[in-house]
């Protein structure tokens, strides 16, 4: 597969895709076990291929974000995101989440937030992120996921409308570090889709540079940019000393 000398400029990049088959050779979290799929992505970001399905998901944040349904069901992420305190999971036993991440004011203000989100079922047994130079002929991409300085996502939100003209060329939507995925896929379903511009999870910021941010794109939307780099400002001086004081 084709990566054009442009976005070879936001590297590294990798992609996300649907199977029914598991990777010879891939990074997998215990089944039943709890893991950050941030972290996942950051070990892709540097050629790592890894692995998802509905029981080894992570957390139920990552499953939500993979795209496996609702996986809040049972677990008070209205309190883990607000205010914090006494919960009872699933299972009937207590946790103690202290004084919560704080990044809603209260548990209602939580749940509207549940409510909101674009929930999917994958249609697969597995979710597989793995380099996007390392995909086959046979693999079609349905999301493709880079990490970004300000400059480069300037240049990607830039060059999502060159076809369009389109105002609101990407979106900013506030959930896990991982579920732009999820917001990603709901903007593939769109005639005109966006890109998405992700990674504001305060929990997780510390484990990526202070000027990085995700820019996740459909595998369509990702295409159409690749085709317009030859006759995009990315040729231009203007683009050539930005690109110089990286």
């Amino acid at each position: 597969m084709r990566v054009s000398e442009g976005f070879r400029n936001c590297e590294p990049l990798w992609s996300t895709f649907l199977s029914d088959e598991k990777p010879a050779v891939a990074l997998q979290f215990k089944e039943g076990g709890w893991g950050c799929t941030a972290a996942m992505m950051l070990a892709a970001a540097k050629g790592r291929v890894a692995v998802f399905n509905r029981q080894t998901s992570g957390c139920p944040g990552g499953g939500t974000g993979l795209g496996f349904g609702n996986c809040y069901t049972g677990f008070p992420i209205e309190r883990l995101l607000s205010t914090g305190g006494q919960a009872t999971l699933a299972d009937g036993s207590n946790y103690d989440m202290h004084e919560g991440e704080r990044f809603h004011a209260s548990p209602e203000i939580t749940e509207r937030w549940v409510q909101s989100l674009p929930y999917r079922n994958a249609p697969t047994e597995y979710i597989i992120l793995k380099p996007l130079p390392q995909i086959t002929d046979d693999e079609k991409p349905s999301l493709v996921i880079m990490f970004v300085n300000p400059d480069q996502l300037s240049a990607l939100v830039t060059l999502a409308g060159f076809r369009t003209g389109a105002v609101h060329t990407s979106v900013s939507p506030w959930g896990g570090a991982c579920q732009s995925m999820l917001f990603a896929h709901a903007e593939a379903e769109k005639g005109q889709p966006s890109g998405v511009i992700g990674f504001f999870d305060i929990a997780q910021r510390s484990k990526v540079d202070r000027e990085v941010l995700t820019y996740t794109m459909p595998y369509r939307l990702f295409l159409e940019m690749e085709a317009s780099v030859e006759e995009s400002f990315l040729r231009t001086d203007a683009w050539i000393k930005v690109k110089q004081r990286q």
